[in-house]
């Protein structure tokens, strides 16, 4: 009997996109909605119907195009990629949460999936009836959830509010349930997404023992995620998606090289859809985001040392005005995940307290102190206690290797990522 649980053969995705040439609604007459309408159906009387077909608003994007791969039973697999490449649409596949346009999938075994924070919960139940929900949905019996309750909410540290709707839940205490029940109902294979950035350090290190252990357990794992250092650590092959198609399946640390290299060169890139960077739960309220130099000047590479600005400009045109206007920045090493984090109301920077439809706010880091290499960085708004809008690992930048201490070397990239300026001494004993 073959051990392989999931094969995917020849897997296409298509999605069409509207294009809007003119803004409809409130700015147009009732004559105008009215001509329109006629216009729209005499050209599909009139024209033949293929000539239809073709119209300039509509246009196929192929999300997944021709993707092949077989998954053995046990293995732990990552799925890597630049935004756009089609990740989370496979997952959505396999997960039978969507239909492929061409193509199929066998799969062998129960399914339990984290594609994003709540996914299958009901916002009016509370948290323990969404754990029996979601356990009737994976096909387990009454019993079967019964038996690993206790060990679910222990996991996911909710018991004060187990009994209280989820759509009251925090967005970290929403994953670590989800989270927990899918991890822990015994699934054949477990699939999570890029959901483990919501939650802290604490908890990312505690899911990824918990998927560890399901791997040890004989269970095939595939874990999406564009912090290298845990696809290195738990993951024994990759797949690298490439705008929606399969561009490398096999080793991880070579995956993970080719990921990155392909990665830098693409930084240099004019034109990235901030859409393709926002979460699900985001509203678009920033409108740009750029690195600066000391001059001022936009830039994606510095000396070791050198001043560095994040800039952030927003806009909340429908949105309410923000009283309290908070930016947050995050760096990410290429490979060795989440280094530093800062934000203005962990500083205690504080606005003149007017209300801002629009403003650009800088974060500038003197002497930044990071080691050459590739990096990646998160840029979050804010108003008060609330978190409005994020871009996640749009702006890019790298540090190059410099002899800043005017010896003729430069420090080795393999001493890990922080740059140091030391004061030496020796005392004489004689």
């Amino acid at each position: 009997m073959s051990d392989t649980v999931i094969r995917v053969e020849h897997l296409s995705k298509k999605y069409i996109i509207a294009h809007q040439q003119k803004k409809k609604g409130s700015n147009q007459t009732l004559r105008e909605l009215i001509t329109d309408g006629v216009k729209s159906f005499s050209s599909k009387l009139l024209k033949p119907t293929k000539e239809n077909s073709l119209n300039p608003d509509r246009e196929e994007f192929w999300a997944l195009n021709d993707v092949s791969f077989e998954i053995k039973q046990g293995d732990r697999v990552g799925i890597i990629g630049r935004n756009g490449a089609g990740k989370s649409t496979l997952l959505k596949i396999l997960s039978r949460i969507t239909e492929p346009t061409n193509g199929r999938i066998v799969i062998k075994g129960r399914v339990a999936s984290l594609l994003e924070v709540g996914t299958g919960f009901h916002g009016e139940l509370t948290g323990r009836e969404n754990i029996y929900l979601n356990g009737a949905i994976l096909g387990m019996s009454k019993a079967e959830i019964k038996r690993k309750f206790d060990e679910i909410v222990a996991f996911a540290e909710v018991e004060k509010f187990l009994d209280t709707p989820v759509k009251r839940y925090s967005s970290g205490m929403y994953v670590r349930l989800a989270f927990a029940v899918a991890a822990h109902l015994e699934p054949e294979i477990l699939i999570v997404d890029e959901v483990l950035a919501v939650g802290d350090a604490q908890f990312q290190k505690k899911c990824l023992g918990r998927m560890e252990k399901v791997a040890e357990e004989g269970k095939t794992v595939i874990f999406v995620s564009h912090q290298m250092a845990a696809i290195s650590n738990l993951c024994s092959s990759c797949i690298m998606l490439k705008s929606g198609k399969l561009a490398f399946h096999g080793n991880t640390q070579y995956a993970i090289k080719r990921y990155l290299e392909v990665d830098h060169q693409n930084q240099q890139e004019p034109e990235k859809e901030l859409i393709n960077f926002r979460p699900s739960w985001a509203k678009p309220l920033i409108t740009s985001v750029r690195v600066l130099d000391s001059d001022n000047r936009e830039n994606s590479s510095f000396p070791l040392g050198a001043d560095i600005t994040f800039e952030m400009t927003f806009n909340s045109g429908n949105y309410p005005k923000l009283k309290t206007p908070v930016m947050g920045v995050v760096i990410h090493h290429e490979l060795f995940g989440t280094l530093t984090g800062v934000n203005t109301r962990m500083t205690g920077f504080e606005t003149n307290g007017k209300y801002y439809n629009s403003a650009t706010m800088l974060c500038r880091v003197k002497h930044i102190p990071l080691l050459q290499g590739n990096y990646t960085v998160d840029i979050w708004l804010g108003d008060g206690a609330i978190d409005i809008d994020t871009l996640t690992g749009y702006l890019s930048f790298r540090i190059e290797g410099t002899d800043i201490y005017g010896t003729g070397r430069t420090p080795f990239s393999n001493m890990g990522v922080i740059f140091l300026e030391p004061k030496w001494q020796i005392i004489s004993e004689s």
